[in-house]
């Protein structure tokens, strides 16, 4: 009997130690990209060999390359984080405007596909300021944190939108970009006049889980694994970042979208996040037709509505 039981104990450290190890090497993947010009594809695109493969040897995820350029005048911004890192920008202002609007992308996306928005807000008389996050585009770095190191860049965004112009300041992000402006504002005590947020994830744990389910892994204990060691292998608490409760510090007025489709972030994320914005002045719109993606490009009629009477 005796014998039996160290024989289980021992199995069950084996495989304790082999999936923390498993989990480890997938949040390095997970976080860190290649310089190989490769374009990634979305884990409903691939074929289930090809998750097959992602579940034995992790994604590999290339960085993304800012290839498009702005169709008006702007100016090339470059700014510095903390750790030395060189960030891309783009000022692109308007004549007599009303304010500005700084734009944060999502995961592994970068500032040429937040166009869209950017010439719609450019319509209503604002100033636009497009920035890559660190790892993306074409600002340096291959390590993303998944917004929670990227808070730093809202910041710097911030801040220079800031010296810039004393008129109002309105920030915009969609998914990790959401993510990275609620933790920020709080933390680094920013004053914008309004927010407005596209589909944040809840917690970084949500983030994952949604990972899991892109490529058919069960969410649970994989993605509270990858979610410690990610945050361990970056140097902060991945389980402590927590979008929905840096909502609770929120006070000024929001603007939430969400798509009803949407297979990257749950509904009950979002109630999570929007019904602990301690804002008075708070509205969410859901989009019927839309899943994770531009809002503006599926149903622009509806976006611009809404934006152009929540900034007047």
């Amino acid at each position: 009997m005796k014998r039996f039981l160290k024989k289980t104990a021992c199995t069950c450290l084996l495989l304790f130690l082999l999936l923390n190890i498993i989990a480890a090497f997938h949040a390095w993947k997970f976080t860190h990209f290649y310089n190989d010009g490769r374009r990634n594809k979305l884990p409903e695109e691939m074929s289930t060999w090809e998750k097959s493969q992602i579940i034995l040897l992790g994604v590999r995820i290339s960085k993304s390359a800012t290839t498009t350029h702005p169709a008006v005048p702007y100016e090339t911004v470059l700014l510095t984080t903390q750790n030395g890192l060189k960030l891309e920008g783009w000022w692109i202002p308007v004549n007599a405007a009303k304010g500005t609007i700084i734009l944060f992308h999502g995961y592994n996306g970068n500032k040429g596909s937040l166009f869209p928005e950017a010439d719609r807000f450019r319509s209503l008389g604002y100033n636009t300021f497009l920035l890559d996050f660190r790892a993306h585009g074409n600002s340096e770095g291959n390590t993303c944190s998944i917004g929670y190191k990227e808070a730093e860049d809202v910041k710097l965004a911030w801040d220079y939108v800031h010296q810039k112009t004393t008129q109002p300041i309105i920030l915009w992000g969609v998914s990790m970009g959401a993510a990275a402006i609620l933790k920020a504002v709080p933390e680094y005590g920013l004053t914008p006049q309004k927010l407005i947020l596209q589909s944040p994830f809840s917690t970084l744990t949500d983030a994952v889980k949604s990972r899991m389910r892109a490529v058919h892994l069960p969410p649970t204990p994989l993605s509270q694994l990858l979610t410690c060691w990610g945050g361990i292998e970056l140097g902060f608490w991945g389980a402590g970042f927590k979008p929905e409760s840096y909502a609770r510090n929120i006070q000024m007025p929001v603007l939430y979208f969400y798509g009803q489709h949407d297979i990257r972030v749950m509904p009950h994320e979002t109630q999570e996040v929007f019904s602990h914005l301690s804002s008075a002045h708070k509205q969410l719109y859901i989009f019927p037709d839309a899943g994770h993606q531009s809002f503006c490009g599926i149903d622009g009629d509806a976006w611009m509505k809404k934006v152009a009477a929540f900034l007047q």
